[in-house]
């Protein structure tokens, strides 16, 4: 059974950067292309941004040129870099497999808060 834990969140202004990471236990990891999602207070939970096993990646809209996804398939890892960050940001941040691949159970996310 494949675990995810997530970490690396916490607060910061406007305009400041974190970096997110999801530990993966299990060898599924290395033949699933994975994901960041994010699901903020009232909304759906929303996919962020994808990796496929080889490194293609693609965003939503809304943070193209300020996140990028990156993963280490040696050691189960996925990492969100996060810049120029936005109120509307804010969210708890999840990772799992890519809409199209098997998901995983779901980990407890890492909380992300954009404020001045």
């Amino acid at each position: 059974q494949v675990q995810l834990v997530e970490s690396g969140g916490g607060l910061v202004q406007p305009g400041g950067s974190l970096r997110l990471s999801c530990v993966a236990s299990g060898s599924r990891f290395s033949i699933s292309a994975m994901g960041w999602y994010r699901q903020a207070p009232g909304k759906q939970r929303e996919l962020v941004a994808a990796i496929t096993m080889v490194g293609s990646t693609k965003y939503t809209d809304s943070v193209k040129g300020r996140f990028t996804i990156s993963r280490d398939n040696a050691k189960n890892t996925v990492t969100l870099q996060m810049n120029s960050l936005k109120p509307e940001d804010t969210a708890v941040y999840y990772c799992n497999a890519a809409p199209g691949s098997m998901m995983l159970n779901w980990g407890q996310g890492t909380q992300v808060t954009v404020s001045s």
